[in-house]
């Protein structure tokens, strides 16, 4: 098997890939990067908690233009994971307004973003539209 890395801290690979948030152990806010004190209420213990890996998109945009060598159109899009916001991108689906609506719900999908030099392979998440009877959303 090859090995792989996260491209991010916060991406835990596995049998079931799932994100994982530092929550504060004072106020129950999550964040995603390192943290020395909680930004909602200033304490500063936190604990690592599995974030749902099934979610609603709330907020959306379709990038047109990008740096060079980053293939437009796609989807940028903020999701509720049950009461945890997650910035990612929206894949597997037209990146236009027919096919992306707010609400609709989304589910956590990882990929293969290439191997180094050493064959370590890293991979990447974002979200996926969630089948709905038989057919996509």
């Amino acid at each position: 098997m090859t090995a792989q890395i996260p491209l991010v801290d916060y991406l835990v690979l596995g049998d079931e890939p799932h994100l994982e948030a530092s929550e504060c152990t004072s106020c129950g806010a999550r964040f995603f990067d390192r943290r020395n004190a909680c930004a909602a209420c200033g304490a500063s213990g936190f604990d690592r908690v599995p974030v749902a890996r099934d979610g609603e998109l709330r907020a959306f945009t379709i990038v047109s233009f990008a740096a060079p060598g980053v293939p437009v159109p796609f989807v940028a899009g903020v999701v509720d994971c049950k009461g945890t916001a997650v910035r990612a991108n929206i894949v597997n689906v037209e990146p236009d307004s027919q096919h992306i609506t707010l609400g609709m719900p989304v589910r956590l999908t990882t990929w293969s973003l290439g191997p180094d030099e050493q064959g370590t392979e890293a991979v990447g998440f974002g979200f996926e539209p969630v089948r709905v009877n038989g057919g996509r959303r």
